[in-house]
């Protein structure tokens, strides 16, 4: 078959994207990831989000020129173009609903195995495998009943059926089943919805109107949702990108990290030093420090920005952040690479799901379901109780929030996520041995050989860790007080990087403190790109956005702080609105919500 010339419609596209293919669209060809998607090393995830759009701009900021060759023999086919993005099947409002059926079907053939094997039992039925039957929806095999009592190709038709007219409108949404080995795609269009109360139903209507009025408002501040208008954007953001290149800004500099590194030297030498003479809070303060200004490279090796090298960039990572921090890399890169991809989207991006304690979207109003981690974050009581006062935990939880990311990092690496971003079998295990060399180190040879007593034990965990407090706060920072409503697929690219992300304006001299996170929005437009170059990249930026009519989200770091505060409180009084109004309804039977 002639790639170059075959052609595929868009109709054979959402065929196959309902068969559970997934099919990207890059520099006008379908691309047939199928045989990809566990190999690559940002995850399945990162494909996933993709799913039935045109992910040229995506692609060629993500990954080296060599990538994009290897990616040419996925081609099936030249798409129709102009192109109109589908809505990628796990961003559908019922992959949560398929997600739960495909949970019970879980449980229901291991409790169908264990009666299988039980004592008596003469021989184990067949339970259909909903991943493998919708790879082939069509095709019927097999006659053999399932534990529901229909057989296999009656299972997979009935699956089938639940697609208009046995395939994707162009429109429509396919959904992704969740079975962690296959992941393929099918559309739930009829999932049953669980009855509600009143007062559920009237907050859902709340949070539901919130985020339109959110909605409409993003659609006003930025160009509009046209093809035209979103095409000629991606063609100056190519441009842009063509600029970046031939200034060379993805070339790193070395003689940078040279100086950072004597400033991470001098800082350890200061907490060693300190630690000796028995300066013990002094020692905390210094550590912290550290810690707080060496994960900036690590950020980078993360991104394969230092030198562009899977097995260096990975070592200096793992180095950094597992040896150095006790925080995982792969982990980090797991949930790092989803973000960038679905910016502020509640339901997909990990960085802003942290619920009870925050929320930044009236989206959680109604409860949420992470494609993420595969968890209900459900509105409860607790949200209640604690997010009116979210503005004021702020600064209280950031100064602590490292003890969440020691959880967070081995959580991932004793999970099956740890294996599934293509990564070589070895990282697993360097991470584990470097963390493990972390706590042998800091946990017992430093907090308790050398430390004296409880009291100075637990100082010295407490300060050092809170002086990592900015890190948080700066990561924080670029997104918690920015848009989270969705305006639909045909949103381009540097659109959304753009309208989800702030950046931090600082003078020339103070970019060592920031470490390259005050220029998140450029950043996020080139991901790839060292962190010494961002701020040559940030005037490019700027007239990127002139000749766009886009804004540039740009405050001094004082007035970032206000965002965030602001919006965290916009949503305080949204729950506290909502609960008096729920107490009104208990109390006169009406909703109060008009």
């Amino acid at each position: 078959m002639d790639r170059k010339r075959t052609l595929v419609t868009a109709s054979e596209v959402e065929q196959l994207v309902a068969q559970g293919q997934p099919i990207v669209i890059h520099e006008g060809y379908a691309l047939q990831l199928d045989k990809w998607i566990n190999q690559h090393p940002g995850g399945r995830l990162a494909i996933l989000h993709m799913v039935g759009r045109d992910a040229t701009d995506e692609i060629n900021v993500y990954h080296s020129a060599r990538t994009l060759l290897l990616m040419k023999q996925h081609r099936i086919g030249r798409i129709q173009e102009p192109w109109t993005n589908l809505e990628p099947p796990i961003r559908s409002p019922n992959y949560h609903a398929l997600f739960n059926k495909a949970k019970q079907a879980k449980q229901s053939k291991a409790a169908a195995v264990a009666a299988a094997l039980a004592p008596g039992a003469h021989r184990m039925r067949k339970s259909i495998d909903i991943g493998a039957q919708l790879l082939t929806p069509t095709s019927c095999t097999s006659p053999n009943a399932n534990s529901n009592g229909e057989t296999d190709c009656q299972a997979a038709t009935s699956i089938k059926s639940l697609l208009p007219n046995g395939n994707c409108s162009r429109r429509a949404s396919a959904v992704l089943s969740v079975d962690p080995e296959k992941q393929p795609l099918l559309d739930l269009a009829d999932a049953d919805e669980p009855e509600v109360s009143a007062a559920t139903a009237a907050r859902l209507a709340y949070a539901t109107e919130i985020e339109q009025k959110e909605i409409a408002e993003g659609i006003l501040d930025y160009p509009s949702l046209d093809i035209d208008t979103q095409t000629t954007i991606r063609k100056h953001y190519r441009e842009l990108h063509d600029q970046v290149k031939a200034r060379n800004l993805y070339q790193c500099r070395y003689s940078e990290y040279g100086r950072e590194s004597i400033r991470y030297g001098i800082l350890f030498a200061i907490f060693a030093y300190t630690l000796y003479t028995k300066w013990y809070m002094t020692s905390a303060v210094f550590l912290g420090l550290f810690w707080q200004q060496i994960m900036f490279t690590a950020h980078d090796a993360g991104h394969r920005g230092i030198t562009g090298n899977f097995v260096a960039d990975t070592v200096i990572g793992a180095f950094i952040a597992d040896f150095c921090c006790g925080l995982s890399i792969g982990w980090w890169k797991s949930s790092h690479n989803v973000h960038h991809l679905v910016t502020n989207m509640p339901e997909h991006d990990p960085d802003i799901q942290n619920i009870p304690l925050f929320s930044n979207s009236p989206t959680y109003l109604k409860g949420a379901f992470s494609t993420y981690y595969n968890f209900d974050f459900v509105w409860d009581r607790a949200c209640e109780v604690i997010l009116p006062y979210q503005k004021y935990m702020y600064y209280p939880i950031m100064a602590f929030a490292r003890f969440n990311l020691y959880m967070l990092s081995w959580l991932h690496l004793v999970s099956p996520r740890a294996s599934q971003l293509g990564a070589a079998w070895w990282t697993r295990w360097l991470e584990i041995a470097f963390m493990c060399c972390y706590w042998a180190l800091f946990g017992y040879g430093l907090v308790w050989k050398t430390l004296p007593d409880w009291n100075t034990r637990v100082a010295f965990v407490v300060v050092s860790h809170m002086c990592t407090i900015v890190l948080h706060i700066q990561i924080t920072l670029s997104h918690w007080g920015m848009p989270t409503s969705d305006l639909g697929p045909a949103e381009s690219f540097p659109q959304r990087q753009l309208r989800t992300t702030m950046d931090i304006d600082c003078p020339t001299w103070m970019d060592w403190f920031h470490g390259g996170l005050q220029f998140q929005a450029v950043h996020h437009l080139f991901p790839r790109m060292p962190r010494h170059n961002l701020r040559e990249a940030q005037g490019l930026v700027k007239d990127f956005c002139e000749k766009t009519n886009m804004r540039y989200n740009c405050y001094s770091f004082t007035k970032g702080n206000k965002v965030v505060l602001t919006r965290l409180q916009e949503i305080s009084a949204m729950v506290e609105m909502m609960v008096e109004c729920q107490k009104h309804m208990a109390e006169t039977g009406e909703s109060g919500l008009h």
